[in-house]
């Protein structure tokens, strides 16, 4: 896959969701993202407003809510989403309710991604995590079936907290044929390398979630000359 680098840092959403990440960490991930020119940090609630404060207009704050575990209640969901938009984020990767799906309960996957949709209003973006390594593929393929028709812009493969892992190219693949061209595939977990990377792309992932996005970077870098 040829390499355009201005195209692949504009996918990758670069991210620091520690628990024990400080002001100083994300003071170093702003500058980071600044220099690589990613088109979005993501950071945890805690953190959205003071990294909208040192970023520029053209690198979007991300945020997360129902992380890791998606056990939340969705108004709490809902809540959190509102109060980080009005912080500065203007995207918002939740995490569905792991119960009902393994339930088999898709009105209870749908009801609680349309309650953080109607917090998330457009053009803020949701995109919905769906933890892909905890499914059977007929699981995700419902699920993602459900996250779009609730609202979604885009189904994520995992919040890379998981016990079962990242992202996979089987599920990226199966996500984008599921929800089709017109619906964002967010690739994230354990995506380190620039091979990572190309080949969730060419699975069919239009958006990368990265903690490694200088090493990708530098070897496009490296590719590309």
């Amino acid at each position: 896959m040829a390499i355009d680098l201005r195209a692949l840092a504009a996918m990758i959403d670069h991210t620091l969701l520690a628990p024990e990440a400080t002001s100083s960490d994300i003071t170093r991930l702003c500058a980071e993202a600044v220099e690589l020119g990613v088109g979005t940090v993501c950071v945890s609630p805690s953190h959205v407003a003071f990294a909208h404060g040192l970023l520029p207009a053209t690198i979007q704050v991300a945020s997360v809510v129902g992380f890791p575990s998606g056990a939340h209640r969705s108004e709490v969901k809902a809540l959190e989403a509102g109060l980080a938009l009005e912080n500065g984020a203007i995207e918002i990767d939740m995490v569905i309710n792991l119960a009902h799906v393994l339930s088999g309960n898709w009105r209870g996957v749908e009801d609680d991604v349309a309650e953080v949709r109607a917090a998330v209003h457009r053009p803020a973006v949701l995109k919905v995590i769906i933890e892909s390594g905890a499914l059977t593929d007929d699981q995700i393929v419902q699920t993602c079936k459900s996250a779009v028709a609730a609202g979604a812009d885009f189904v994520k493969t995992s919040t890379g907290f998981h016990k079962t892992g990242g992202a996979t190219t089987h599920a990226v693949a199966l996500m984008r044929s599921t929800v089709g061209p017109s619906i964002g595939v967010k690739a994230s977990g354990g995506i380190r390398t620039l091979a990572d990377a190309l080949q969730m792309i060419e699975a069919g992932a239009n958006r990368i979630g990265a903690s490694a996005s200088r090493a990708i970077l530098d070897a496009a870098q490296t590719e590309q000359n």
